[in-house]
């Protein structure tokens, strides 16, 4: 009787073994039922076996071979196993992240029109097919365009442009491309916001491809359709957040990464996986071009697109050389950046956190009928409420972190759990009834603004306004329409967005990252500040960015005034570089979380001690609480491992593993590992 080895959803890094009498090679890559303790679960046949380690008397035999489906391609298997390899988690936990939930429960949605299973190949797109009237290209466009055309093999791409430089015009090109000979294209976005707005201008280009999304928003059918249109080659074109760079695809020939800077590109829980990296992995094993897009690319990917060294003497240190860098330096949607003006906000009185330069600039707007942001990354009323007699503030009973006041519901939140409280009439401590806000968020200035411009449409813009994607898509219909004068917003608003009416951004409580324990942090916020600044003056009219600061004299401010992204990398580069700190070096962080930090550094103490034998060309660091070092009630530490050598890293890694599962922990601990961490 055959043997078949199945990846399961369990935390163990093995397959398990059981009887299949009717098996065959061409069930690699099924969905397979199985008995599993008291139980049965759904898994994936990765390979057939003539003999087990266990006694097949021992083994169990499988419940039921799914063939209702093509069966997984070699290619995704593959793909999964490397991210089960790189990032060091079981492979059958991979390949049940990596298959849609309706798919790993072993069901099959209802196929629209009889849908067939077998491998279709579209026809190439016709000439009644395609759009006739095509936007002229600038001059860098189309250098890019004919670059991206000109690649045969595997190769990554930097498409380097300002923002509003008609990034999205070149991938369109590209793909049309790809389309006419009969392949497939994958387009990631970092986030489930920027997919409709996509799929928009996509459908409208290509009237007649199969478009599919993909994005953990929809609904588990319309998932599962997905991929399977995906699988069986119906599907031309796939857009999607992280998870669409699972989506199997027979003919793929293209891959693109918008914005591929943006830090939503990594899973923070389960599978911790960088999109961006696995999408460029995947490239290289099916010797294809990935292009990577951004106005402001991450220091990594930068540092990969400048030249080595000697390869250009006199520049400063020089990158890897690995990636071809496409510039795209000039607008395409306006005839100038917008100016950006740094206000010292030092020597002025603040009314409710706003400049008279900002008040004047959102007057003027009011009067020409523009439209203007207020840009503040911070949600709720304000940050906390206080008692100053006593010095009571409200913090949340699980994190270590405080309660946010929503004033508009008369609820205290914690962002970080979701605990929720009502605000209390008096102080808890010792009943004072003139308790205060500190600080603000974005619920405080719309207050404030509505107050002072009666005559204004203020609109308000965040996680709170936006719930769900019918509401933020009825938000940006009046955004449009050009029903709302004022903008309330956070980074929601940052990213891929095309208001012709919105000439000036106001951008306030940015100060607090310059100082940020995160080296990343000054990154973010260039990357952040620049990406908000660009949604004015993206039509005819002429665009102004005021950032509010009180360290005016900063670098990081200096060249958002010049629009220089790259002074600001070489600059961040240089101080890595003599940090040690990514990219000149190579990261994971093992963290801990149980009911008391003694026991989770005690867990690190003992991990760091496992490993001490094994540490051939890596440093290992102190176990240390988490900066929110309790979360839901659990107190959370982390032990940082680093090294120069990525390889030497991995190897490390593999053979630490296995002493981190045969640790023994208390009841109720968990850990698990992060490479490449982006949170600290």
């Amino acid at each position: 009787m055959d043997i078949v080895r199945v990846a399961l959803d369990v935390p163990l890094p093995r397959l398990f073994d059981y009887l299949a009498p009717d098996s065959a090679e061409s069930d690699i890559g099924r969905r397979v039922t199985v008995p599993f303790g008291t139980g049965s679960r759904t898994g994936v046949i990765i390979e057939l076996a003539a003999a087990s380690e266990q006694p097949n008397d021992k083994l169990k035999i499988v419940t039921a071979i799914l063939r209702d489906m093509p069966a997984l391609p070699s290619e995704w298997l593959a793909l999964c196993e490397f991210c089960a390899r790189y990032y060091q988690t079981p492979l059958g936990e991979v390949t049940s992240f990596a298959l849609p939930p309706m798919l790993r429960r072993g069901k099959l949605p209802r196929m629209k029109k009889q849908e067939s299973t077998e491998i279709a190949v579209p026809s190439a797109p016709s000439a009644r097919d395609t759009v006739p009237a095509l936007p002229q290209l600038l001059a860098a466009q189309q250098a890019a365009v004919e670059a991206i055309a000109g690649i045969e093999g595997f190769h990554t791409l930097l498409l380097h442009g300002v923002t509003g430089s008609g990034k999205t015009e070149v991938y369109l090109r590209a793909i049309a491309a790809v389309l006419a000979r009969g392949g497939q294209a994958l387009m990631l976005v970092p986030e489930i916001a920027l997919t409709p707005q996509l799929e928009g201008r996509v459908a409208a280009r290509f009237p007649a491809a199969h478009i599919v999304c993909a994005n953990s928003g929809m609904a588990d059918a319309a998932r599962a359709r997905g991929f399977l249109d995906a699988l069986s080659g119906r599907a031309q074109i796939v857009l999607g957040t992280r998870l669409a760079v699972f989506m199997p695809l027979p003919r793929l020939q293209l891959i693109i990464v918008d914005e591929e800077h943006d830090a939503s590109f990594k899973q923070q829980d389960g599978l911790r996986y960088s999109a961006r990296d696995v999408a460029i992995w995947r490239a290289h094993q099916l010797n294809i071009p990935v292009v990577l897009g951004s106005a402001t690319p991450s220091l990594e990917t930068f540092h990969h697109a400048q030249p080595k060294a000697d390869a250009r003497p006199g520049q400063p240190d020089g990158g890897t050389g690995r990636y071809q860098l496409l510039e795209l330096p000039e607008r395409a949607v306006a005839e100038a950046m917008p100016v950006v003006r740094i206000i010292d906000t030092r020597r002025e009185k603040l009314q409710e956190g706003l400049s008279a330069a900002l008040l004047a600039g959102l007057q003027l707007r009011l009067e020409r009928g523009e439209q203007s942001l207020v840009f503040l990354n911070r949600r709720g009323y304000a940050p906390v409420l206080a008692c100053p007699p006593c010095g009571w503030i409200s913090r949340c009973q699980r994190c270590a972190a405080n309660l946010v006041l929503h004033l508009a519901d008369q609820r205290l939140r914690c962002h970080h759990c979701g605990f929720e409280a009502r605000v209390p009439r008096a102080c808890p401590d010792c009943g004072n009834v003139d308790l205060l806000p500190f600080g603000r968020g974005t619920q405080r200035l719309e207050t404030m603004l509505v107050e002072r411009f009666p005559e204004a449409r203020v609109l308000r813009i965040d996680r709170d306004s936006a719930s769900t994607p019918k509401k933020w898509q009825a938000l940006l219909a009046t955004i449009h329409a050009g029903e709302a004068d004022i903008l309330v917003g956070t980074q929601m608003l940052a990213k891929g967005h095309d208001f012709p009416l919105l000439t000036l951004v106001g951008a306030v409580g940015a100060d607090a990252a310059l100082f940020a324990a995160d080296f990343r942090a000054p990154e973010r916020l260039f990357a952040q500040l620049m990406q908000v600044g660009g949604r004015s003056g993206r039509a005819d009219l002429p665009g102004e960015v005021l950032i509010q600061t009180e360290y005016p004299d900063h670098p990081l401010y200096q060249a958002l005034v010049e629009h220089d992204y790259v002074r600001f990398a070489r600059s961040q580069l240089g101080e890595r570089r003599i940090a040690g700190f990514p990219p000149f070096s190579f990261q994971a962080m093992l963290r801990a979380e149980a009911r008391t930090m003694e026991q989770s550094l005690a867990f690190l103490a003992a991990a760091r001690n496992a490993a001490a034998a094994l540490a051939d060309g890596v440093t290992l660091y102190d176990p240390v609480p988490m900066r929110l070092q309790r979360l839901m009630t659990l107190e959370r530490g982390q032990l940082l491992v680093e090294s120069v050598s990525r390889p030497a890293l991995q190897a490390f890694l593999a053979k630490w593993m296995d002493k981190l599962y045969a640790l023994k922990m208390p009841g109720g601990l968990r850990w698990h590992l992060d490479v490449d961490p982006l949170e600290f």
